[in-house]
């Protein structure tokens, strides 16, 4: 009985991941630019009692499975809707890519979330996302604001036109880049993900890929989907407590069978 119950127990706890990363995605659901990510699963190892070549018959034990595991988080990247904020500092991605940050420590990370704004400093102004991080363009360099300018324009390209009294004063260009894994992207929160081996080489974005101005994507959340999902996890943790209560009452009942 103890196998049973160890077996119930694993398959609670590998649900009840489940309906947390289920609660996450639902929670997210207004985030911009996030991805919902969605757990898969895996059988555990199985023992080999005999040869299971050998004929079958009814005092054989074969393999035996151990429950559950978690196979790995895949993330579903398909773009979400667009929302138009008329602000010409929101930018969304339609296609595949990144904008391209430099976090506190220096390094390069990557978002969807392309809700962006100034920072005057001594330096200079630049452009930066919500938490102060700066964008950066193809070559890793800082996007600097010229001083005095009217409006920016950013063209499908990426390609950022800075306009004062109706004439171009300077130009730039939004950092984009994708990878040839996007599965192996490291999220680090704040709906930025980090360049890791398993996400293979940096590439540059395809011809199909462009920059919205006056947009931001919303979170590819399907709430119809994810309530589905929840309905499914919550029957297979009922089965799985109450293959775990069985279990414990037939081990009950062997107990009492020796007094």
């Amino acid at each position: 009985m103890f196998g049973a119950k160890a077996i119930a127990a694993t398959a609670l706890r590998m649900q009840q991941t489940r309906l947390e990363v289920i609660g996450n995605n639902v929670a997210n659901v207004n985030t911009t630019g996030f991805k919902a990510p969605r757990l898969d699963f895996q059988t555990a190892l199985y023992t080999t009692g005999l040869n299971p070549s050998f004929p079958r018959s009814p005092e054989e034990h074969n393999q035996r499975g151990h429950s559950v595991l978690i196979a790995g988080i895949a993330r579903d990247w398909r773009t979400g809707n667009f929302q138009r904020t008329e602000r010409n500092l929101d930018f969304a991605i339609e296609g595949e890519g990144f904008f391209v940050l430099q976090d506190v420590n220096g390094e390069q990370v990557f978002t969807r979330n392309g809700s962006f704004a100034l920072s005057v400093e001594d330096e200079g102004t630049f452009l930066v996302n919500g938490n102060g991080l700066y964008v950066l363009d193809p070559d890793g360099e800082r996007i600097e604001i010229p001083f005095g300018i009217d409006s920016i324009d950013v063209r499908d390209t990426g390609e950022i036109y800075f306009i004062s009294n109706s004439e171009v004063v300077g130009t730039a260009q939004l950092g984009l880049a994708t990878f040839v894994n996007l599965k192996g992207l490291e999220q680090t929160g704040n709906g930025l993900f980090r360049h890791a081996e398993s996400a293979g080489e940096r590439l540059p974005v395809g011809a199909g890929t462009l920059v919205r101005q006056g947009m931001l994507e919303g979170s590819n959340v399907n709430i119809a989907d994810e309530m589905t999902r929840l309905i499914r996890t919550q029957r297979a943790f009922q089965l799985a407590s109450r293959a775990l209560t069985l279990a414990d009452e037939m081990e009950g009942v062997a107990n009492n069978m020796r007094r």
